[in-house]
């Protein structure tokens, strides 16, 4: 636990200039707030000066042996502030109105990275910031090669019709979370060779019940539900899954077994990672153009 006469004394030297380095100086103690921020971190060859991350941010395997500094929606002020960062990042729109008082002196960088474009623009950000903005760059030409081509592979095919679900209760089909229009994820599903059956909702995460699925009737389904804290489906959860599905043989989905289980974090963690994600998307929704 810190101490109310430890955070004191973080917090004068932070108001005196101790604890950061000038602004105009690469910054060597970095906290990220999110898993997608600490995948840029690490992608541009930036590991060696994360400071702390979140208990959410697992990937690549070095991060998850970095200082936590609490969960991704809770993240523990005074844990930030002992690791005496020199820069802090965080989503915009998650943003931690603590982190931004005045009184910690913290130099925060926020990103936005709710679109493919968003995706791009926080890893030029990122770069620009920590001094690795030519690295950065060539990171995000590297993203958008890899989507350039998933799009290409898929262009000439019929779009098939798509239900991804980000949550619902485990072992039922209740309180389901689609993907809707305006997220990342309707992004990788179209660039993947698919059409998101909730496309056209108001919302990027939006609230579906069953009736609303079996009126769409998708073609493939991508379910996460049951794996928020898988690393890998096996072949037994992939199964059930699918039997959980295939209660409703309406759904042309349950009935032609194009029913898939997987695990999130290349999915719905908006980073570095997304032209991977659109790519073993588009394996799912079109396995005939051999990605």
């Amino acid at each position: 636990m810190v101490t109310r006469r430890l955070i004191a004394k973080l917090l004068a030297a932070a108001a005196g200039g101790g604890a950061a380095q000038a602004p105009s100086q690469p910054p060597r103690r970095i906290v990220s707030t999110a898993p997608s921020i600490t995948e840029t971190l690490f992608a541009l060859g930036l590991g060696d000066r994360v400071a702390g991350v979140t208990t959410f941010c697992r990937y690549p395997p070095e991060a998850a042996r970095k200082p936590k500094i609490g969960n991704y929606l809770r993240p523990d002020v005074e844990a930030i502030l002992a690791l005496r960062p020199d820069l802090v990042i965080a989503e915009r729109s998650m943003v931690r109105q603590t982190l931004a008082l005045p009184g910690f002196k913290l130099r925060l960088l926020e990103v936005d990275d709710q679109t493919v474009d968003g995706i791009l623009q926080s890893i030029r950000a990122i770069g620009h910031a920590t001094g690795a903005a030519s690295r950065a760059e060539t990171l995000c030409a590297a993203i958008q090669a890899g989507l350039r081509a998933t799009r290409e592979r898929t262009a000439s095919l019929a779009r098939r019709t798509v239900l991804f679900v980000v949550g619902r209760t485990p072992g039922r089909l209740e309180g389901i979370i689609a993907a809707g229009g305006g997220s990342y994820i309707d992004e990788l599903i179209r660039a993947a060779g698919g059409q998101n059956v909730f496309g056209a909702a108001a919302v990027p995460y939006a609230k579906v019940n069953l009736e609303e699925v079996l009126a769409r009737d998708p073609e493939v389904i991508i379910d996460i539900g049951e794996m928020a804290q898988a690393t890998e489906v096996t072949p037994a959860q992939q199964r059930e899954v699918l039997r959980l599905w295939q209660r409703y043989p309406a759904l042309r989905a349950a009935r032609s077994q194009r029913v898939y289980a997987v695990t999130p974090d290349v999915f719905v963690v908006p980073g570095p990672r997304v032209a991977e994600a659109a790519r073993q998307l588009a394996r799912l929704l079109h396995p005939e153009a051999g990605l």
